[in-house]
């Protein structure tokens, strides 16, 4: 293992912003991980030091193939981390809606253009985000329909889902969309956290990561085969909204099995403690994406379900 500073952000009245690169191997850009970009982002960090751990001891044991370069970056944004902001803690703007960046632009374009110079030219791309909705998910791989998105290829992490989404104008400044245009095989795994740590879903990313790479002949690693993934499309997916505002009380969780009309949430009055409805499924399926934050307002999208085939 190689540790090493890939980009240095100079900073006036902080310390400087430094971040590091694990690089596992060498020769061949095979793979290249990145964890938190944003500051709330705890489990991303935490599955990419996971994975830290476990390819130090692999690579200690010559199980990384042939001339294979894997490199893992735990953190981008830990100064935001640090002080328990999401985004930019000057300007609140986000370094994912930022690439491929622009090395004299604003601070975030900056630190962007600066990652993407040091991770581009692998063959594969691995990220772990966090969902602009608060939520828990089903544990997925995403990929954006770009053109050369490979969800054949995404099917190798042994994932429960591959979800296909059709980028809209903002998605064209996230690092997924241009890993994929800049010719490197992008997937992103979603987990079931992201602001607190989730150690069954953590295990189950490393996992995938690691039965990922040995697929593609990167690792010589032993773990089981995984999921046998349903490829589904974000537009496909029911969205479940509510009606009212006030405190926000989950009955029902992701990868529950629900009816149509089974109660999935109340809203209560936030003064009174009166429930003023409830959140009822539109549909039979499996819930994909449930909210989670405490408190609602009128039109949140607080549940995504996955559509029975025969609906």
């Amino acid at each position: 293992m190689k540790k090493e500073c890939i980009y240095t952000l100079k900073n006036q009245y902080r310390d400087d912003l430094n971040i590091y690169g694990y690089r596992f191997g060498r020769g061949e850009k095979a793979a290249c991980i990145v964890g938190a970009i944003r500051g709330n982002e705890v489990q991303q960090l935490y599955i990419c030091s996971q994975l830290v751990k476990s390819l130090k001891r692999l690579e200690e044991k010559g199980a990384i193939i042939g001339q294979n370069e894997i490199l893992v970056i735990p953190s981008v944004n830990h100064s935001s981390m640090n002080i328990s902001k999401r985004f930019w803690a000057t300007d609140n703007t986000d370094i994912n809606r930022m690439f491929p960046g622009y090395n004299a632009g604003e601070t975030t374009q900056r630190i962007a253009a600066g990652l993407f110079d040091a991770i581009q030219g692998y063959s594969y791309g691995i990220q772990f985000p966090s969902f602009y909705l608060p939520g828990d998910f089903v544990p997925h791989v995403r990929m954006m329909e770009t053109g050369f998105q490979s969800p054949s290829l995404a099917n190798l992490f042994g994932m429960p889902y591959v979800v296909i989404r059709k980028p809209k104008p903002i998605d064209t400044t996230t690092l997924n969309y241009n890993w994929q245009i800049w010719n490197t095989n992008a997937f992103s795994l979603y987990t079931s956290a992201t602001d607190y740590m989730d150690e069954a879903s953590a295990r189950q990313a490393v996992a995938s990561v690691l039965r990922f790479l040995t697929r593609m002949g990167i690792l010589r690693y032993t773990s089981h085969s995984g999921y046998l993934a349903s490829v589904i499309r974000e537009e496909d997916l029911t969205n479940v909204k509510t009606e009212y505002a006030g405190i926000y009380r989950r009955i029902a969780s992701p990868g529950e099995e629900v009816h149509r009309g089974q109660v999935l949430a109340f809203v209560m009055d936030p003064m009174e403690g009166e429930v003023l409805g409830k959140i009822l499924s539109p549909t039979d399926g499996i819930i994909f994406f449930a909210h989670k934050a405490p408190l609602v307002m009128e039109g949140t999208v607080i549940f995504k379900i996955i559509r029975r085939l025969h609906e």
